[in-house]
C-alpha cells in the first residue's frame, strides 16, 4: 500500500477542473480516494470511494493520473 496523489475531476464548474487529491494505492492497482472534500465542491468520487485510474494527456501536453470510474 502506497500513498500518493490523482487528479480528481469536479462536478458544476461549468467547465473542466480538477483538483490534486491524496489516494491510497491498493495491491489490485485501484486507489482509495482519501479525504477530505474542500467546501464548496463537488468531487465525482466521494471520499473512500475505490476508483481506476488512467493517464491523461492534459492541454499543456502533461500526461497526469486522474480518477475515471468506479473500481
Amino acid at each position: 500500500m502506497t500513498l500518493t496523489a490523482l487528479l480528481m475531476p469536479l462536478l458544476n464548474e461549468g467547465t473542466d477542473v480538477w483538483r490534486r487529491v491524496a489516494v491510497k494505492t491498493l495491491d489490485d492497482g485501484t486507489y482509495q480516494i482519501l479525504g477530505p472534500m474542500p467546501d464548496g465542491e463537488e468531487w465525482t468520487f466521494a471520499p473512500g470511494s475505490i476508483v481506476a485510474a488512467q493517464l491523461r494527456t492534459f492541454s499543456d501536453g502533461e500526461e497526469r493520473l486522474v480518477a475515471v470510474h468506479p473500481a
